[in-house]
């Protein structure tokens, strides 16, 4: 499992990793195997760690008084997932977050990701490139939601992560672009005539 993690660190920073900063890694990352279906967070708990996705998919969501899942994020392979808000700042979470395939992952709590950060530039490089990406990525997806219809914002994700319509059933990702499994089944449909 660490082996992943270091190939993947190796495409974020240009700074390579020394055996001590492997061996602090080790140290501060935990394996966590999660069943399909398993929790990794529930909505009212606070997230204790931040996981990195070696194997599998999962999801975040929350659930409406209504009792309405609405999907905020997704996760596969080399993806991270954790509720950012509660695990910096200790608070509960609104979020809960659970495996929709058997799941690996190397877990990391607050204080063993400060370390990593304050001792390994290959990982604060990694961090910063991962900041940068995903405040780009939550732009794109908000500017699609509010001016792009069903059928563009299906086909800019389909760009975007083309494994989506692979891992994930429809009704997952019709609730993370915010529309119904029936629009979504027109609009795949439409896409397939054209």
């Amino acid at each position: 499992m660490y082996n992943a993690f270091f190939d993947y660190l190796k495409k974020y920073s240009s700074k390579p990793l020394s055996g001590e900063d492997k061996a602090m890694i080790r140290r501060n990352f935990t394996p966590l195997r999660l069943k399909r279906k398993e929790y990794f967070l529930q909505a009212g708990d606070i997230c204790m760690d931040y996981g990195f996705i070696v194997k599998g998919s999962m999801r975040m969501y929350s659930v409406d008084d209504k009792g309405v899942e609405h999907v905020v994020r997704l996760g596969l392979e080399e993806w991270w997932m954790g509720d950012r808000e509660s695990f910096f700042n200790r608070t509960p979470s609104r979020y809960h977050i659970d495996a929709l395939e058997p799941c690996e992952l190397l877990i990391v709590k607050r204080e063993g990701d400060a370390e990593l950060i304050s001792n390994i530039p290959a990982y604060t490089e990694m961090e910063m490139k991962l900041y940068q990406a995903a405040e780009m990525a939550i732009n794109r997806r908000l500017t699609s939601a509010l001016t792009g219809n069903a059928g563009k914002r299906y086909t800019d994700l389909m760009e975007r992560y083309p494994a989506f319509a692979v891992r994930f059933p429809q009704h997952i990702i019709a609730s993370y672009l915010g529309i119904n499994k029936d629009t979504l089944s027109r609009v795949i449909r439409s896409n397939k005539l054209t």
